[in-house]
């Protein structure tokens, strides 16, 4: 747990606008006060919900994308807690933890050239230590019983959510993954690109869909392997948006059926999104209000165990737009799921 920075009431005050007659989320979200013990103090207290931070982008590093997902934590815990606390968003129901500290992992890559591949290499290691730390606060969260609500960073982190998930149920889970890439590159030391395949290839993965891949930036081997593997299905972005040869309800419910037979995670890549800053930003995709039907669907189904937003990079310039779009998607995961 050395790398859990406790969210506090000190932090909280710093960011919380308080307005006469209202009464904000912040205001009554729960937190914990010590940094020992987490697992216990998580099981003792009546909340579904944790929201963690993973502020890194070294995967992405390593997987020569675009760096900035480090800042999105800041950027969306501040409009977070700021939303008004009512009926509908159920702030009781959720524990703010705090975040991983991943500053001396971030310090290496810094002085690393992303054009040389054993600078590349090393970075790769530093995301499998990465991996350690997140799977163990995951497994923490998920045995205590509560669903991680998991703010990143890198679609890296994909791989420790699984992880941890898996070995807090003793199972295999499953996992739906809106997303413009599928994530399952080679097994070729751990980046942003391949946290499925290294989560299926060790048996933490079993049952996997991929929502929205866009046919120009998937590789041929990629879709000929998918076909290989019966446990993974997919749908293209082009299939359901440009062609309309599929219909978005009726893959919503393809998908479930593919994951929702057990414990299953929801990956949210904000790459997806059109116009959104992210570490592979795209100017044709889904728009946010579908990528928020999107957590809204599989966030009714009991066994969505938990929530993964990331990849999007928060700047001073856009980080209105960022906190506001990834505190609409966490609160559609609560009401949906509360429900």
């Amino acid at each position: 747990m050395d790398k859990l920075v406790l969210f506090n009431n000190s932090e909280l005050n710093k960011l919380l606008n308080k307005r006469t007659g209202e009464s904000k989320f912040g205001e009554h979200v729960a937190m914990v006060a010590s940094i020992s013990n987490i697992y216990e103090q998580l099981e003792n207290l009546d909340v579904t919900y944790v929201i963690i931070g993973l502020p890194e982008d070294v995967g992405v590093f390593a997987n020569y994308g675009l760096s900035g997902t480090y800042n999105t934590w800041n950027a969306v815990i501040k409009f977070l807690i700021n939303i008004q606390n009512n009926e509908f968003t159920k702030a009781d129901k959720v524990l703010i933890l705090g975040h991983l500290d991943f500053t001396p992992e971030m310090l290496k890559v810094s002085t690393l050239d992303q054009s040389n591949k054993k600078d590349i290499l090393k970075a790769r290691k530093i995301v499998k230590k990465i991996d350690t730390y997140v799977t163990h606060i995951i497994e923490q969260i998920v045995s205590a019983g509560k669903k991680p609500i998991i703010i990143g960073g890198g679609h890296n982190n994909a791989y420790g959510n699984i992880k941890g998930s898996s070995l807090a149920f003793g199972t295999r889970i499953n996992a739906v993954n809106f997303d413009a890439h599928t994530d399952f590159r080679p097994e070729e030391g751990r980046h942003s690109g391949n946290g499925f395949s290294y989560a299926y290839a060790e048996g933490f993965l079993k049952n996997y869909f991929v929502f929205g891949v866009h046919e120009n930036y998937t590789s041929d081997s990629i879709f000929k392997s998918f076909k290989k593997i019966k446990s993974v299905e997919y749908n293209t972005f082009e299939a359901v948006e440009i062609r309309k040869e599929l219909k978005f309800k009726d893959e919503l419910n393809r998908a479930l059926d593919h994951v929702s037979t057990k414990p299953f995670g929801i990956e949210i890549d904000c790459d997806a999104i059109e116009n959104i800053s992210s570490s592979a930003m795209t100017p044709s995709g889904f728009n946010v209000n579908k990528t928020r039907a999107f957590v809204d669907f599989f966030g009714k189904h009991g066994n969505a165990c938990y929530l993964h937003i990331c990849e999007a990079i928060a700047t001073p310039e856009n980080e209105k737009q960022i906190g506001k779009l990834v505190t609409y998607l966490i609160t559609d995961f609560i009401k949906a799921n509360a429900n």
